[in-house]
C-alpha cells in the first residue's frame, strides 16, 4: 500500500446491502460503521498490485457475506488494511472492540507472509499451509485472507498485471488447498478457476467454449432430468429440492487430465443436486435415482458413511440418464449442503442479542468450538521427503507444532514450546553446539525463550567452543525437542570418550617409557592385547579393563622384536642432545640454561622453538608465538632447535607449567565461583585472576599451572560446560 491513485470510489451506502446481506438491523449498523470508518482512511490508497484499497475492501466484504460469515468477520474484512494505515490497532480497538481489532491485525499478519510464501521453494508449500493455520488463534482470519486473495484475482481478471501468473501459482499451491481443507467450496472453486485462467489461458478458453457451445442443449437436458427425478421422488414420498449443479472449469480439466478422458467422457458435466431434509431420505433418494436410471459401474461414492478429511458429506453417483447420456447426481441433507458450500464458515458461532449462538446444531462453548476447528484442521499426512509411511501418516494436532522462519525465509517446524536452541539444532548440529544467543524478530532473547509460530529467528554463534551441560537440564527449559537433546548427548558422549582415550594414551606411553619400549608399534600392541585399533586399547586401559601387569608383559614381549633404527646418511658431526634443567631438550648445546617465555607460556607437548638471549640463556617459545616471530625476523641466526624431553624424552613427571586462559561469559551472580570450582575439580592451582565487565559481559583472565596440554584441555572443556560461557581460549 504505497502508491496513491485517483479513484471514484463506490459509496459505503451502496456497498452496505451486499456486505450486510442476511444480517439483522443491529448487525447492519456494525458493518455500516466499519464502512464509514474505512472509506476516508483508504481514500487514494492502492495495494502493491495496483488495486485500490477501498475497492478491495468492498469486494472482500461482499465475498465474506457470500460464504455467510458473521458480522464481526465482515467488519474486520472491510478494515483489513486499517492496522497498517493507523500504525497499530489501538484506535481500531477503541472504535470496534478487541474482537474486530484482533481479526484485522491477524489478517495483516498473514498478508505479511505473502513475500515469504512467494520466495519459498515448492517443497515448502505444505508446511506453509500448516503455518498459516497454526499461527492464528481465530480461523476467521484464514477465511478473510482467502476471501481477500479471491478478490485480488477477480480484480486481476479485469486489470491484467505482470505478476498475476505468480499470484495464480501461489494460490493453487497454498490458498486453494487451504479452502479444500476447510471445505469452503465457494472460495475453492473461485480461486481455482481464476488461477487456471491466468496460468493456462488457452486451455481455459477451450473448455469454457465447450461448455458454452452445449449450454442450450445441456440446460434443456438438465430440465428434463430434473422433472423426471422430482416426479419419482414425490411419488416415493421424499420431499426434495432438485437443481442443476454448476460446473467448474478447473475441476473438469483436473478430471480430464487425471483419468486421461476426453471432454465428452467427463460424467459430471451434466449434474443434478438433490437436497433432502433427513439422513434417511438421502438413501431413499439414491434408490429412486438408481431405479429410474442405470447406475454407472464404479462411479458411486458414499461420503456420508465415510466423510472426507474436511468432513464433507454427500452421496455421489453417476447414471445413464435420459437418452443414455451420463449424468452425475449428488444427494445430501440441508446441513450437509451448508457445510459443503461454506465449510467451517457454516458452523461458526457468533454473538447476537447479547447471547451467544452459532450456525449449526450444537451449543458448545467457544473453547470447544476452537478445539473442534483445530481437530478439523489437523493434517493427516506429515510431509517430510523420504519419511517412512508411518511418519507420513501420523496424526498431529496443530497445537503440537509451531512454524518459525529463518532469516532467509525458510520455514522450520518445531514442537510447541521450542526455544532458539531447538531451532539451531534443527538447522544444523554444529550450529546448535556453537549457539550462544538468538534474535527473534530482530530483538535479542535468552536461549530458553519459547518461540511462537510466525517469528523470524536468527542464531548468534561462537567461532569455537561447545555446548553447556545445563542445556540438558529439563528444569532450566533450554531444549524441548528430543532430537536436539539426542544430538547434545552425542556430543558429550564423544567428549567423554576423547578424554578417556587421552587418559589411556598417557598411561600406555608412561609404561612404554618405563619399559624402554617407546619404539613399539601401538597398532601391534593393541592387536596383541585383542584390540583392532589403538584408541580401543587406550579406552580399555583408562577403564581398567586392561591392567598394568598385562600391559607391561605385552611391552616386554614386544621389546625384543623391535629393530634398531636405520642409520641416517653421513652428515656433519653434531653434539649429543642434552637436557636442560627446565625439562627442555636443547639440540646441539650441552647444559645450556633455559627458561620458558612469558609471552606465550609453552606447555609440553606444544611444538617449541628456542631463541638465544643475551645473558639469560635460551628462551623457549611456542612455534606459533608472535613474539618469537618478531625476534627471529630481527636475528634469525640466534634461533635454535629445541624439543621437550628428559632422559626418556619427556618432561619431568612432577613439573608444572604456567599458562594464561581467557574466559568470556554472560555476567551473572556466582560466575567467578563456578569457574573456580570447575578448575579446582581438575586439580588446577590458580595463581592470578583479573576480571572486567562491559555491557553485562564478563571478561576474565586466569593464570594457573598445568602438567601438560592434556591437563589444560580438560580444564578448558570443564569451564566451557558452565552456564553462560561464551568463549574459553588459551592466552
Amino acid at each position: 500500500m504505497v502508491s496513491v491513485v485517483q479513484l471514484h470510489p463506490q459509496s459505503a451506502t451502496g456497498a452496505l446491502d451486499a456486505i450486510a446481506a442476511g444480517l439483522s438491523a443491529p448487525e447492519r449498523v456494525l458493518v455500516s460503521r466499519a464502512l464509514e470508518f474505512a472509506e476516508p482512511l483508504y481514500a487514494g490508497q492502492a495495494l502493491s498490485t495496483g488495486e485500490p484499497v477501498w475497492l478491495h475492501a468492498l469486494g472482500l466484504g461482499a465475498g465474506l457475506a457470500a460464504i455467510g460469515l458473521d458480522p464481526a468477520a465482515r467488519a474486520a474484512g472491510v478494515l483489513f488494511a486499517a492496522p497498517k494505515q493507523l500504525g497499530g490497532i489501538d484506535k481500531l480497538q477503541e472504535a470496534f472492540g478487541g474482537e474486530i481489532a484482533s481479526l484485522a491485525a491477524g489478517v495483516e499478519k498473514l498478508y505479511q507472509l505473502r513475500t515469504v510464501t512467494r520466495a519459498t521453494a515448492e517443497q515448502q508449500n505444505e508446511i506453509l499451509r500448516k503455518m498459516v493455520l497454526g499461527m492464528v488463534e481465530d480461523i476467521r482470519v484464514v477465511l478473510i485472507r482467502m476471501a481477500s486473495r479471491t478478490q485480488t484475482l477477480r480484480w486481476m481478471a479485469k486489470n491484467p498485471v505482470p505478476e498475476r501468473a505468480s499470484y495464480a501459482r501461489e494460490t493453487l499451491d497454498i490458498y486453494s488447498p487451504l479452502a479444500n481443507r476447510l471445505g469452503v467450496w465457494q472460495l475453492k472453486w473461485a480461486l481455482e478457476d481464476l488461477s487456471f485462467r491466468f496460468l493456462e489461458p488457452e486451455l481455459y478458453k477451450k473448455i469454457a467454449q465447450m461448455l458454452d457451445e452445449r449450454r442450450t442443449e445441456r440446460e434443456h437436458y438438465i430440465a428434463v432430468a430434473m422433472a423426471l427425478l422430482s416426479r419419482e421422488l414425490a411419488a416415493a414420498g421424499v420431499i426434495a429440492e432438485v437443481a442443476g449443479r454448476p460446473k467448474h472449469i478447473y475441476s473438469i480439466w483436473n478430471k480430464m487430465r487425471a483419468k486421461s478422458l476426453d471432454f465428452s467422457e467427463v460424467y459430471d458435466v451434466r449434474a443434478l443436486r438433490v437436497i433432502v431434509p433427513d439422513l434417511k431420505d438421502c438413501y431413499t433418494a439414491l434408490g429412486v435415482a438408481h431405479n429410474l436410471w442405470q447406475p454407472m459401474p464404479k462411479e458411486f461414492d458414499d461420503y456420508i458413511s465415510r466423510p472426507k478429511g474436511n468432513l464433507y458429506q454427500s452421496l455421489h453417483t453417476a447414471v445413464l440418464g435420459p437418452g443414455g447420456r451420463t449424468l452425475e447426481v449428488q444427494i445430501r441433507t440441508e446441513e450437509m449442503h451448508r457445510h459443503a458450500e461454506f465449510g467451517v464458515a457454516a458452523h461458526w458461532r457468533y454473538k447476537e442479542g447479547g447471547g451467544q449462538r452459532r450456525i449449526g446444531r450444537s451449543e458448545a462453548s467457544f473453547d470447544e468450538k476452537i478445539a473442534w476447528l483445530r481437530e478439523l484442521l489437523a493434517w493427516r499426512d506429515e510431509v517430510a521427503q523420504g519419511a517412512s509411511w508411518a511418519e507420513r501418516t501420523r496424526k498431529a494436532a496443530l497445537d503440537d507444532t509451531i512454524y518459525v522462519l529463518t532469516p532467509q525465509g525458510k520455514v522450520v517446524d518445531l514442537p510447541a514450546g521450542s526455544t532458539p536452541l531447538d531451532f539451531a539444532y534443527a538447522l544444523h548440529t554444529d550450529l546448535g553446539h556453537r549457539c550462544r544467543g538468538a534474535k527473534v524478530d530482530g530483538h535479542l532473547v535468552t536461549l530458553d525463550t519459547p518461540l511462537a509460530s510466525g517469528q523470524r529467528v536468527e542464531i548468534v554463534v561462537a567461532k569455537t567452543g561447545g555446548p553447556s551441560r545445563d542445556w540438558l537440564n529439563p528444569e532450566l527449559g533450554f531444549l524441548r525437542s528430543s532430537r536436539a537433546r539426542g544430538k547434545l548427548r552425542q556430543w558429550f558422549n564423544a567428549q567423554a570418550l576423547a578424554e578417556t582415550i587421552a587418559q589411556g594414551r598417557a598411561r600406555v606411553e608412561k609404561e612404554q617409557r618405563r619399559e624402554k619400549a617407546q619404539r613399539a608399534s601401538l597398532e601391534d600392541l593393541g592387536r596383541k592385547l585383542g584390540f583392532a585399533k589403538p584408541d580401543e586399547l587406550f579406552a580399555a586401559v583408562a577403564r581398567d579393563e586392561v591392567n598394568l601387569r598385562q600391559l607391561q608383559t605385552a611391552l616386554r614381549e614386544m621389546k625384543g622384536t623391535v629393530t634398531a633404527p636405520v642409520a641416517a646418511p653421513a652428515a656433519a658431526p653434531r653434539k649429543a642432545k642434552a637436557v636442560a634443567e627446565g625439562g627442555v631438550l636443547v639440540v646441539g648445546v650441552d647444559r645450556l640454561m633455559t627458561q620458558l617465555a612469558r609471552c606465550c607460556k609453552p606447555v609440553p607437548p606444544d611444538p617449541v622453538r628456542g631463541f638465544v638471549t643475551r645473558g639469560k640463556g635460551v628462551s623457549i617459545h611456542r612455534e606459533d608465538c608472535a613474539g618469537f616471530r618478531r625476534l627471529a625476523e630481527r636475528a634469525p641466526e640466534r634461533q635454535i632447535e629445541v624439543a621437550w624431553g628428559r632422559k626418556g624424552g619427556t618432561a619431568k613427571a612432577d613439573a608444572t607449567y604456567p599458562v594464561d586462559v581467557l574466559v568470556t561469559a554472560s555476567d551473572r551472580r556466582g560466575l567467578l565461583r563456578d569457574v573456580g570450582e570447575a578448575l579446582a575439580r581438575e586439580k588446577i592451582n590458580v595463581t592470578a585472576v583479573r576480571t572486567q565487565n562491559r555491557d553485562d559481559i564478563a571478561y576474565m583472565r586466569f593464570s594457573f599451572e598445568v602438567e601438560d596440554t592434556a591437563h589444560l584441555k580438560r580444564a578448558l572443556a570443564t569451564v566451557k560446560q558452565l552456564r553462560g560461557i561464551i568463549r574459553v581460549a588459551r592466552g
